[in-house]
């Protein structure tokens, strides 16, 4: 059965940089996102792309340091985030869905999460 698998969350200083990895074997016709919820918020969109490449893009407050990618052939989405603020704490879920967009409502699949925590 088809899963997603976010790995790379942990621990680091504002300022610092990350790159989490989603494991998305079977996924190739979906678009795929990145979305994060932090404490005592809603669940918001972060960024999304298409396997091709054709369409890609990202939420106002992260543009022009985090980068989302594609590696086809290791069937693996990333999202490298630089210059990271303490507001960019959270638990970040990879998503796919034949819709996509900057919505929720656009992905049917979901991973676990992983925990993403930027200290002063």
């Amino acid at each position: 059965q088809a899963q997603l698998v976010e790995s790379g969350g942990g621990l680091v200083q504002a300022g610092g940089s990350l790159r989490l990895s989603c494991a998305a074997s079977g996924f190739s016709r979906y678009t795929m996102g990145w979305f994060r919820r932090a404490p005592g918020k809603e669940r918001e969109f972060v960024a999304a792309m298409t396997w091709n490449g054709g369409r890609l893009y990202y939420t106002e407050s992260v543009k022009g340091r985090f980068t989302i990618s594609t590696d086809n052939a290791k069937n693996t989405v990333y999202l490298q985030m630089n210059s990271l603020k303490l507001e960019d704490t959270a638990v970040y879920y990879c998503a796919a869905g034949y819709i996509g967009g900057n919505n929720d409502r656009g992905y049917d699949y979901w991973g676990q999460g992983t925990q993403v925590t930027v200290s002063s």
